[in-house]
């Protein structure tokens, strides 16, 4: 069975983008800027090591239309083009009913995500990663998610698209990982207790 993740950058005060879908506390594209190259080696290092990364329609849009050309633009640098070329290389599914066509190793999926997740998961291959807050949401609540990875950055932005969604019971966690990086940022990863 396929342990399933979710993980991102999130605010202090628990978002994942401010209002009107703005990133730039979260320190941007690439190792140059905040915060830090050790922070994007280690999401480049989980995105080599993952079996299958999930999807919603608007991250896929945000990341569709940077990284599958970033290593080749004027003075990339290396950290970027390898990020590029594993991301590219990733299998990958999009959950969604307005996209029409996905390309770099990646499958299209209009029918109901938490059936298409629990049929994933039941499979015997690698990790899994799901990104981006409705879909993930849909997969808490379907308790389907075994591993909470937050990278906090030091910031408040005070609303905008929250990382935990609203749920109908608790979900108990245990602590496995914390880690500092630069500039305060702090990874906490948690298991759910089943």
């Amino acid at each position: 069975m396929r342990k399933l993740s979710f993980g991102m950058n999130v605010t202090l005060d628990g978002y994942i983008a401010a209002p009107g879908g703005d990133l730039g506390w979260s320190g941007g594209d690439g190792p140059d800027s905040s915060p830090g190259d050790e922070l994007f080696q280690w999401w480049s290092d989980r995105v080599a090591a993952t079996g299958l990364a999930l999807y919603g329609r608007k991250l896929w849009e945000e990341m569709s239309s940077h990284w599958p050309t970033a290593d080749r633009q004027p003075g990339a640098a290396p950290a970027v083009i390898e990020y590029a070329q594993r991301w590219r290389d990733m299998p990958k599914v999009v959950f969604s009913s307005k996209t029409a066509a996905v390309d770099w190793n990646t499958r299209l999926v209009t029918g109901d995500a938490v059936t298409e997740i629990t049929r994933l998961k039941a499979e015997d291959a690698g990790p899994m990663d799901i990104a981006g807050a409705t879909l993930a949401g849909s997969a808490m609540r379907a308790g389907l998610i075994d591993e909470y990875v937050l990278v906090t950055v030091p910031v408040l932005v005070g609303g905008g698209t929250p990382f935990f969604t609203a749920l109908d019971s608790w979900v108990n966690l245990t602590l496995v990982e914390t880690r500092t990086f630069p500039g305060g940022v702090l990874l906490t990863r948690y298991e759910a207790r089943r």
